[in-house]
């Protein structure tokens, strides 16, 4: 499975990397900020994406809306050190999958991209 990671920080990369990593997922790309992302969206064909909300350039939100446009079935997890209910929502209703909330433990990472890729499968194999 190929994951896609985007957020401008390298640190909070290198972390989710570590912990994608210890739970089996070596296939990895990297992208700093939207603009970013999409282009390695279009290039690499992802099968999970991690998407951080506050990012320069191009938000993680307005991301979210792009992907959407051009692709209802990847799985998007919004991963944002923001937590209040109505971003959950704004996320949700732009098309996120789930959404984790930084800072997080790998258990809790690991248990996200078991729910989005199940719920995922299980939407592509009923349409």
């Amino acid at each position: 499975m190929k994951i896609l990671l985007v957020d401008d920080s390298r640190t909070i990369r290198n972390i989710q990397k570590s912990v994608l990593m210890q739970l089996g997922h070596n296939d990895i790309v990297e992208a700093s900020d939207g603009l970013e992302a999409l282009d390695q969206y279009k290039r690499e064909s992802p099968d999970l994406i991690f998407i951080d909300w506050n990012m320069p350039n191009m938000d993680g939100i307005t991301l979210v809306r792009k992907i959407r446009e051009i692709d209802k079935n990847t799985p998007l997890i919004m991963c944002t050190t923001q937590a209040e209910k109505s971003r959950v929502l704004e996320a949700i209703k732009a098309g996120v999958n789930n959404y984790v909330v930084k800072p997080f433990m790998t258990e809790s990472l690991a248990e996200k991209i078991t729910q989005t890729m199940e719920k995922a499968k299980a939407t592509a194999t009923a349409g």
